[in-house]
C-alpha cells in the first residue's frame, strides 16, 4: 500500500485483502456494494458468473466478522437472466435492503429489491421496485443517502442512445419512490442522426452528498474524459446543469462518502479517456479528499496499481473508519479499512 501524507489527514491503520481466494464459484466478479453493521461486522455484494452479462451471472454475497470472511453466498438468481450492479442500503430499524438490475439489455434493466431483517443471513423474495419499470430505477450502482430531513435519496441513471442521470426520491425510508427532473446536459448530435461509436454519450452512475440542509450535489461518471458535477438546491428535486470538473475520468464507476467533519472522500481512476468516448485505463486506483466541498482534491492513498484494472468502488464510513471495497482484474473484490487519525 502507498500512503501519500498531505495537509488533508492522517491514517493510523490500514487493513487490504481479497473477500474470497481463488477458489471461488464463478470465473468472473464485478461491481461490489458494502454496509457496515452496528457490531462492526461487514458485508457485501457483488455480481458473479461467467461474464459480465452472461446468463448465469448472479448476485453474491459474504460477511466479515471477527477479520475473517465468509464463503461467498449466492443471494439472487433467476435462471437465464443477467443480474448486475447491487446496492446494499441499511435502514436505522436494522432492515437491510439489497437493490440490484435484472435484464439482457442495460437499456432494459428494471430494478429488483430484496430485503434481510437478520443482518443478511436471509432475504425476502425479490420484487420490482418500481413496477412496470424498464431502463433501472433506483440506485445504479452507488449507495443511496439519508439527508438530514430523513429523505431517501438513491442515485440513478439511463443508458440508452444517451446517457442521463437523476435520483429517486423517497419520503417514506424506501417504500416508494418519486423520479426526480433529469440532470440538464447538452448531448452531442449524432453524424445524421444515428449514434456512432465515437460519439459522446453523456453522464451516469452519480455519487451523493448533502452539504446543508437541502443543498446536494454528485459527481458523476462521464465519457467526456472528466468527472461532472451536478448541485441541489432543493433536496435532490431539481439540478443544476452538469458541469466538468477537474478531476480526470476514464468513462468508469466513482464513488464518494462524506465524513461527519465534512471532509469527502472519493475513490476514482485519475486517469483520462479524451481521447475516445471508448473507457480508459482502469489503473490506478486512488483515494482522494477534499475538505472544501468538492472544489479541490488531494490524493490521499493509491489503493492499487499496475497492468490489468482496479475499478467499480464502493466507499462507506462509521466515525474516523473508512472502508472500500473494488474489483480487481474481474476475478476478486478487495477489501479496505482503514482509521482515520487526526486532522490537520
Amino acid at each position: 500500500m502507498s500512503f501519500e501524507r498531505g495537509k488533508s489527514m492522517l491514517f493510523k491503520k490500514a487493513v487490504k485483502e481479497f473477500i474470497f481466494a481463488d477458489e471461488r464459484p464463478f470465473d468472473s466478479c464485478h461491481a461490489s456494494t458494502l454496509v457496515v453493521l452496528p457490531n462492526g461486522d461487514v458485508l457485501a455484494a457483488w455480481f458473479g458468473g461467467t461474464k459480465e452479462g452472461a446468463n448465469d451471472v448472479a448476485i453474491w454475497c459474504s460477511k466479515r466478522t471477527n477479520g475473517s470472511w465468509s464463503y461467498p453466498v449466492k443471494v439472487s438468481d433467476r435462471d437465464g437472466i443477467p443480474h448486475w450492479n447491487p446496492v446494499l442500503f441499511r435502514r436505522d430499524d436494522g432492515r437491510i435492503i439489497l437493490y440490484y438490475k435484472e435484464g439482457y439489455k442495460i437499456s432494459e434493466w428494471y430494478t429488483m429489491v430484496t430485503y434481510s431483517d437478520d443482518d443478511g443471513n436471509t432475504w425476502s423474495k425479490p420484487v420490482p421496485l418500481v413496477e412496470g419499470d424498464i431502463g433501472g430505477r433506483g440506485p445504479v450502482k452507488n449507495k443511496p443517502i439519508v439527508l438530514k430531513s430523513g429523505v431517501v435519496l438513491a442515485p440513478a441513471s439511463i443508458e440508452g442512445k444517451y446517457w442521463d442521470a437523476f435520483v429517486d426520491i423517497s419520503y417514506d425510508m424506501g417504500e416508494t419512490w418519486t423520479k426526480s427532473e433529469m440532470v440538464p446536459i447538452v448531448h452531442e448530435e449524432a453524424e445524421h442522426g444515428e449514434e456512432n461509436s465515437n460519439m459522446r454519450r453523456g453522464i451516469i452512475q452519480p455519487t451523493l452528498w448533502e452539504s446543508a440542509d437541502n443543498n446536494v450535489h454528485m459527481l458523476l461518471r462521464s465519457d467526456m474524459g472528466y468527472i461532472f458535477r451536478s448541485d441541489s438546491s432543493d433536496g435532490g428535486k431539481t439540478w443544476s446543469p452538469a458541469y466538468a470538473t477537474s478531476l480526470p475520468n476514464n468513462n468508469s464507476c466513482i464513488d464518494l462518502v462524506k465524513l461527519k467533519n465534512g471532509t469527502l472522500l472519493l475513490v476514482y481512476n485519475p486517469v483520462s479517456n479524451t481521447i475516445s468516448p471508448r473507457k480508459g485505463p482502469r489503473t490506478p486506483l486512488v483515494l482522494s479528499a477534499s475538505r472544501d466541498n468538492g472544489v479541490t482534491w488531494e490524493d490521499c492513498i493509491v489503493l492499487d496499481t499496475g497492468p490489468g484494472q482496479f475499478s467499480y468502488p464502493a466507499i462507506v464510513a462509521v466515525d474516523n473508519d473508512v472502508y472500500i471495497t473494488y474489483t480487481w482484474h474481474r476475478e476478486r473484490i478487495v477489501f479496505w479499512k482503514i482509521e482515520i487519525e487526526e486532522e490537520i
